[in-house]
């Protein structure tokens, strides 16, 4: 058993989505997850849409799954998918 660092990109419904929300409901899903090191980034897409990406820490054996189900259950988040999935070293 070891860590993995996640990536998580999240797209909203539209381009008036405040991603703000989505990331502060999205950090308390992951903490609750079991997730650590959380750190965010806005990514543009095109014509004024941004995506959400959340990176961090969490045992590389628990499920991905029920986590992503319960981010796409967020109000006005369009997608969750996981981007990269990588053991930690360390």
């Amino acid at each position: 058993m070891g860590l993995a660092l996640i990536k998580i990109k999240i797209m909203p419904k539209s381009t008036d989505t405040d991603l703000n929300k989505i990331k502060k409901k999205s950090e308390l899903i992951i903490s609750k997850e079991q997730g650590k090191n959380m750190k965010t980034e806005i990514e543009p897409i095109a014509f004024g849409l941004n995506a959400l990406i959340i990176n961090f820490t969490r045992e590389e054996t628990l499920d991905s799954d029920n986590l992503l189900k319960k981010i796409q259950k967020i109000p006005d988040v369009s997608s969750a998918e996981i981007i990269d999935f990588r053991r930690a070293l360390g």
